[in-house]
């Protein structure tokens, strides 16, 4: 979609200070909303002809596919947003809780079916092991433990100093930080499957589940006390919802204005340099680019600072994805809302992904069907499906060019959906669309494919990642997946919460014509 938004106040005459925003991914959408709250004149620019990064919307022939985020956990994020604004994002958006959360398929065809709600998830443990049920509330009180140091205190705070780094270690180190989400839930869960079912989140946030930290289990006890939530219409109306407030605020949206380098004038952001030539001038600037990209193509070399492209290139970046969207002429209503579809291999299959980068010929996928809750998004009788594989980025030796190869796997993986849990599939699909890894690196910008930027390992998150303030040149502040508290929606929009603590206040700045 082409968005072109006119600011509500001729810019002529705006006295208002100018943040420029490159990008309009969730994480530079919430820092334009925060700073045209805050009294900045806001002005977002997209390489694309659609807004919202990774969480863009494709509709084809009838059908209405979400391209990334289908979950929706901690609305609270949100919901800040609209109140900034003076408004209710009830009145923008619905969200709908779901029950079961999600399913999860292991190899041997038993379906785990998670609930947020305690007496529910109790019982659906003790099919599996009754002994585990009492082992998952300890679990759960870990998991919150993780929660308040992780979430609450963490993940909207600053770290682009090593003091504000160090003043937070010890509690890491009490939580034992260092210990895998695996291995920590191995202490409290005997079940092997069900040790699978609660460590496998990471994966939604480009991390390794055998090395993030443990504090991530966190996520267990957020789903328990927020829920998993789908926004009616796709997680894409979120978007266009928060556009509408930066518009609200007299913020403009350009699409189809890709930007080539930032501007820097004495150590110093002055705007943006875009492919055509053209110059915007900004008093700030905010990359909700790639932060990979950011740091090694746009800042201009003389200024790159720790994250150049030396550094970038050690880094370890997560995995990529393989993503087939389609849409079928019949429902398929013994199908989840959210599945995750395990093969046969768990720890191998990981390691296949994230450090060999060798695409292995089994798989486990994650089947979205948002029409088993939205009949908005299919035509009538119809479903609206994607299913998305975790494969190697493009670090691997397999680049995703041979148009055989991409459709070779597109059938691997219909004839496994047909074989397990949609029977019929390959006569029902109607329309069809493929994304690889090269999507991410052509249309995305993200440095080697990496559907999640930087891997969220111990060593790469908060003060270990890139930070927010870019270290060498002032006033460029980075938002989005790439920096802290790193992937996933509620990461991303708290990553503009940080920017909005770290950006001058508008008042500091000259009038119009500085």
């Amino acid at each position: 979609m082409t968005y072109h938004a006119a600011s509500s106040v001729p810019l002529a005459t705006d006295p208002r200070p100018h943040a420029v925003i490159v990008g309009t991914g969730f994480g530079g959408l919430a820092a334009a909303v925060r700073l045209g709250a805050r009294g900045y004149r806001v002005t977002m620019l997209e390489k694309l002809d659609r807004i919202g990064g990774r969480a863009a919307r494709f509709v084809q022939d009838g059908f209405t596919f979400d391209a990334g985020p289908t979950i929706v956990t901690a609305p609270f994020v949100l919901e800040e947003l609209w109140r900034l604004c003076g408004k209710r994002m009830a009145d923008h958006v619905t969200l709908k809780e779901l029950d079961p959360a999600y399913a999860i398929r292991f190899d041997d065809g038993t379906v785990f079916r998670a609930s947020c709600k305690p007496e529910a998830m109790a019982r659906e443990i003790a099919r599996f092991n009754t002994a585990d049920v009492a082992n998952f509330e300890r679990y759960i009180r870990e998991s919150e433990k993780n929660f308040r140091l992780g979430f609450t205190e963490m993940v909207d705070k600053p770290y682009v100093t090593f003091p504000a780094m160090a003043a937070v270690l010890p509690k890491l180190g009490l939580r034992r930080a260092d210990r895998s989400i695996v291995n920590l839930v191995k202490k409290y869960i005997a079940d092997p499957r069900l040790q699978i079912a609660l460590s496998f989140h990471p994966l939604f946030i480009g991390g390794n589940p055998l090395r993030t930290s443990g504090v991530m289990s966190l996520i267990s006890y957020l789903e328990r006390e927020y829920g998993v939530h789908y926004a009616m219409g796709g997680t894409h109306e979120l978007v266009l919802g928060l556009a509408d407030l930066v518009k609200g605020n007299g913020g403009r949206i350009l699409t189809g204005t890709g930007v080539a380098e930032i501007v820097v004038e004495d150590g110093m952001a002055k705007g943006v340099r875009l492919d055509n030539g053209e110059t915007i001038r900004a008093d700030i600037v905010v990359s909700n680019a790639d932060s990979a990209n950011t740091h090694q193509k746009l800042v201009p070399a003389p200024h790159q600072g720790k994250w150049n492209a030396a550094r970038v290139k050690r880094a370890r970046h997560s995995m990529s994805l393989f993503l087939w969207y389609f849409g079928t002429n019949r429902r398929f209503d013994a199908v989840d809302h959210h599945s995750v579809l395990l093969g046969p291999r768990y720890d191998g299959l990981l390691t296949d992904i994230f450090d060999r980068k060798h695409l292995a010929d089994d798989f486990s996928l994650y089947l979205h069907r948002p029409s088993a809750s939205d009949p908005s998004v299919a035509p009538d009788g119809c479903n609206s499906f994607y299913v998305l594989a975790p494969v190697p980025n493009l670090d691997g030796t397999e680049q995703w060019t041979d148009p055989a190869m991409v459709e070779s796997y597109r059938q691997k993986v219909e004839a496994f959906l047909e074989r397990t849990v949609m029977p019929g599939l390959k006569q029902s699909v109607v329309t069809s669309k493929v994304l690889t890894p090269t999507y991410f690196r052509d249309d995305l910008q993200s440095h080697a494919g990496a559907a999640f930027s930087f891997e969220p390992h111990i060593f790469q998150l908060a003060w270990f990642r890139p930070h927010n303030r870019h270290d060498v040149v002032k006033n460029l502040f980075i938002a989005g997946a790439g920096t802290h508290p790193g992937a996933g929606l509620p990461g991303v929009i708290s990553s503009a919460k940080v920017v909005d603590a770290l950006v001058p206040d508008a008042r500091t700045f000259a009038p119009a014509g500085r």
